[in-house]
């Protein structure tokens, strides 16, 4: 297959009349692979833009982008630049600071329909796979990089990757193409430029196929990854079909594989990080603990509880440092007409509190949970909103979420933010 239909295909997958992006950092893959796919949009005519990154990490940022500049302008391709913040603090190292800031930038620019095409070859698939193997990834490491992604609404497509190196560098210099090379790519105390400059040609000098046979392994990976996804799906669906919230019983009925399958699924369904192994193995020898039992284990950006026969995935830690329970920070205060719209951290939340047989109950007043509040239900008297918050089944990191609705120096009626429902109205009143 020659390079241009490579890129005539990829062209063909995308949405019809919506732009196409092509990631350009100013080095020889982006620059061919612009170059293609400007010749592409003229002979299928279709919105085509260059999007360069700027991360602001070395000088030769400058010249990277006076490059980009002149090979768009050749091309008469519209180029955009984004600058990025590259948290330096993170924890991720530089590669994996850059890599955040830029992909933060792609979703800044990028519209819902559109597609960014990356530059990646096989010789980068093939780096891919063996750094994931050296981590001790699991099969979504050693899947590497998709050939095609969603992202944001937007599509992260990958044209040249069943492409070598040698016949992307072949191609630019038969185009008598310029380029912009990045000094930082020979810096062999990057883990990636190690295996590009010392590992990999030992590997090709013994095994000519090597950078085909690893990318090839990636792409078994990639599908083994969808299998499991599918099983993953199906284990989820038995356990009560949410993410959050996996029902206990089904889930100790599964193979300790299964069980750990399912709940990095769940946590990448909700965007949270995948639990560490070490953490996922505590949370898993605790399933059967006592009923009363508060089990929680805590990772960077995310948490697992279990309680109500079920385990809870949550974002950040729950009760502190933004996750689901802040205790009461953010809860709405003041005055209140039972019509306006809520803003809460979690959400607007669109609920009505009214007088039974009147049109608005007049002025009420909103408070955060204090403890001893207690509300008068019909048919049941006073009951204590501690009690009924346990009835309706909100877990005890959520009832710090709970705003107080008072009329006057009555407690009328209690909303759970989180989920924004009522948890308990009182007598001659109604929740909506």
């Amino acid at each position: 297959m020659t390079l241009s239909t490579h890129i005539d295909c990829a062209l063909a997958m995308t949405s019809p009349g919506r732009a196409v992006w092509v990631a350009l950092s100013g080095g020889l893959d982006s620059s061919l692979l612009l170059t293609l796919a400007a010749a592409a949009c003229r002979l299928h005519p279709r919105p085509l833009y260059a999007l360069h990154v700027d991360h602001g990490l070395q000088p030769a940022a400058a010249d990277f982008e006076r490059h980009c500049r002149r090979l768009c302008s050749r091309l008469g391709v519209p180029l955009f630049v984004e600058r990025a913040c590259v948290d330096l603090t993170s924890g991720l190292g530089l590669e994996g600071a850059a890599r955040e800031a830029r992909y933060a930038a792609f979703a800044r620019r990028l519209r819902p329909g559109d597609t960014l095409w990356l530059a990646q070859h096989r010789d980068d698939q093939a780096e891919t796979f063996l750094l994931a193997a050296l981590r001790r990834s699991g099969v979504a490491g050693l899947a590497a990089m998709p050939a095609l992604r969603e992202f944001g609404g937007a599509t992260l497509a990958r044209p040249l990757l069943g492409v070598s190196r040698t016949v992307l560098e072949h191609e630019a210099r038969r185009r008598a193409l310029s380029w912009s090379d990045d000094p930082s790519n020979d810096e062999t105390d990057v883990d990636r430029n190690y295996l590009r400059h010392t590992v990999m040609p030992r590997l090709k000098a013994r095994w000519p196929g090597a950078d085909a046979g690893l990318a090839a392994a990636a792409a078994h990976a990639g599908e083994a990854l969808g299998l499991l996804e599918e099983l993953a799906e199906e284990d989820l669906a038995r356990c009560g079909a949410d993410p959050g919230r996996i029902a206990l019983a089904p889930l100790v009925t599964l193979s300790l594989p299964r069980q750990r399958l399912l709940l990095r699924h769940c946590a990448t369904r909700l965007g949270l990080p995948t639990p560490p192994a070490k953490r996922l193995e505590s949370l898993l020898s605790q399933l059967g603990a006592r009923r009363d039992a508060e089990v929680r284990v805590s990772w960077a950006g995310a948490e697992a509880r279990r309680w109500d026969a079920a385990v809870w995935l949550l974002a950040g830690h729950a009760g502190r440092d933004g996750g689901e329970g802040t205790e009461g920070v953010g809860v709405p205060e003041g005055q209140w007409d039972g019509q306006t719209p809520l803003q809460t951290p979690w959400g607007e939340r669109r609920v009505r509190l009214l007088g039974v047989g009147e049109a608005a109950p007049g002025l009420l007043s909103l408070r955060p949970r204090q403890g001893g509040e207690r509300l008068r239900l019909a048919g049941r008297g006073g009951r204590d909103l501690k009690r009924l918050l346990q009835e309706a089944g909100v877990p005890p990191w959520r009832r710090e979420t709970t705003v107080v609705v008072w009329h006057g120096d009555q407690t009328v009626a209690a909303l759970e933010l989180v989920e924004g429902r009522w948890v308990a109205v009182a007598e001659g009143w109604r929740g909506v």
